[in-house]
């Protein structure tokens, strides 16, 4: 059997052991430590946003953000419906009630539907994901929020590096979220980060994220708090990692044209298009079938020890979101119908490339 390629498996860069031996010298294994504050350093100082907070993860990063953006019992939060469910289950947390918006042809959420539902929802914020590493028209979008008081938090967890007209991803809204989970373009094994222009806000995000202590001597709380935050030894992996991101960046860019040019001869293939001015970290290699069962295709790949997948299931459709207002719908239903993500993993050389390839070609050619 041929080795396995993955999807998008961990690929570390050089440092991390080097960094995680510092932390077990200093025995400072614990949550916080000194590569928790290099770690949101270097996110700041890559994004250009002023303030940032480690966490466990990227949905613990959107809970806070929810929290910190006043969200209640009973109220109303729009939210990408083609994403994954660690975008859409803090509004739930909150015991709010979500509001689904459909994509565009760009894939990520439709601006006209965005400002349709805050005109009828009065929603109190907006879960934008940028999907697959792709910036959403969020120069539009946080406009379109910005002139109805609505907070707008970028889930940016597999986007991290992708900028439209310069500026990163996360940085557009009042919160951003970047993910660090084992598939993402750079990782902590597990982990996300909570960023802000707002150092005030982001430093009480910091201290909710540790059991909203007071500055006691004793365990005094005045508000609820979580067990949010990264330990040392995570962020001495992002701190290496955050090394590395602008050549993985690259690389993964690559990985896609290697794909596009290798299958250029097959008519019935889509690929997810990149919204003008904008730069992806192309975090996935994803496109849709013309005509064909993409878990036809699925199935193929995975009888030649290569791993694949099916673009996100919409939030609308799951069971756990029965009966949710959904704008739209149509797009995302039929992107998940005919659609699959490819391996991209960074490490990828291009005759990993070309035997993915062969085998799309004996299915659909």
């Amino acid at each position: 059997m041929a080795k396995r390629l993955f999807l998008s498996p961990p690929h570390m860069g050089g440092n991390e052991r080097c960094y995680i031996d510092e932390v077990f010298e200093s025995n400072y294994i614990a949550p916080l430590g000194a590569f928790v504050d290099r770690f949101e350093e270097a996110v700041c100082e890559f994004t250009g946003i002023k303030a940032a907070a480690a966490t466990s993860s990227g949905t613990a990063a959107i809970h806070l953000a929810l929290r910190l953006a006043g969200v209640e019992e009973g109220d109303r939060v729009l939210a990408s419906t083609f994403t994954f469910i660690g975008s859409v289950a803090p509004i739930l947390y909150q015991k709010a009630e979500p509001v689904f918006i459909d994509s565009d042809a760009s894939w990520n959420a439709d601006p006209k539907l965005v400002e349709e539902a805050i005109k009828k929802e009065r929603p109190k914020a907006f879960v934008l994901t940028h999907l697959y590493g792709q910036s959403a028209k969020v120069d539009e979008i946080s406009e379109i929020c910005r002139r109805y008081g609505v907070v707008l938090i970028e889930d940016a967890a597999e986007s991290l590096g992708a900028t439209l007209q310069g500026r990163h991803t996360g940085t557009f809204g009042r919160f951003g979220i970047y993910s660090f989970n084992g598939n993402k373009i750079i990782t902590t094994s597990g982990g996300g980060m909570l960023v802000g222009n707002d150092e005030g806000t982001i430093a009480h995000a910091r201290k909710l994220a540790t059991q909203a202590r007071e500055p006691t001597p004793w365990y005094e709380h005045e508000e609820l708090g979580y067990n949010y935050r990264m330990s040392n030894v995570l962020a001495a992996i992002g701190v290496a990692q955050m090394e590395v991101l602008p050549e993985r960046i690259v690389k993964k860019r690559q990985i896609f044209n290697w794909y596009r040019e290798v299958l250029s001869d097959l008519e019935v293939l889509e690929w997810m298009p990149e919204i003008p001015g904008s730069r992806g970290n192309r975090w996935l290699t994803t496109l849709t079938l013309r005509q064909g069962d993409p878990l036809e295709l699925i199935a193929a790949l995975e009888a030649e020890n290569i791993e694949a997948r099916p673009l996100w299931k919409p939030m609308h459709c799951q069971s756990l979101f029965a009966g949710a207002r959904v704008y739209g719908g149509a797009v995302s239903e039929d992107l998940f119908a005919r659609g699959l993500c490819l391996p991209s993993w960074t490490a990828m050389e291009h005759d990993d490339v070309e035997r993915v390839a062969s085998v799309i070609r004996r299915v659909l050619g």
